[in-house]
């Protein structure tokens, strides 16, 4: 069974720096696609970044765009997500989500693997 585990999420003030890691498992070969979406109290979830499974393509929110980098590392298994100059409105729990075959999508809904979420929260 294929499982998405997230990890890397904390406390941190504005203008700090965390990297969350999404370690893959029972997929047989790469992902076509991992995500990062967040999702903040009260708001929808947004998908904020997404990586192709060679890692030469990549997607990134306007939101976070400049400011966050993914990446990924194949022979571990694992995609990551460097979050620099955080705000206060980058708290959110955040989620990995994976396609086994299909290239990055725009919407949770077509995903089809979850990781639990890691919270990040930036106060002062």
């Amino acid at each position: 069974q294929v499982q998405l585990v997230e990890s890397g999420g904390g406390l941190v003030q504005p203008g700090g720096s965390l990297t969350l890691s999404c370690v893959v498992s029972g997929f047989t070969g790469h992902l076509a696609a991992t995500a990062w979406f967040r999702q903040a109290p009260g708001k929808e979830r947004e998908r904020i970044s997404c990586i192709n499974s060679s890692g030469r393509r990549t997607f990134y929110a306007d939101s976070v765009k400049g400011r966050f980098t993914i990446s990924r590392d194949n022979a571990e298994n694992t995609v990551y997500l460097r979050m620099n100059s955080l705000q206060f409105e980058d708290t959110a729990v955040y989620y990995c989500a994976g396609n086994g075959w299909r290239a990055c999508q725009s919407t949770g809904s077509e995903y089809d693997y979850w990781g639990q979420g890691t919270q990040v929260t930036v106060s002062s």
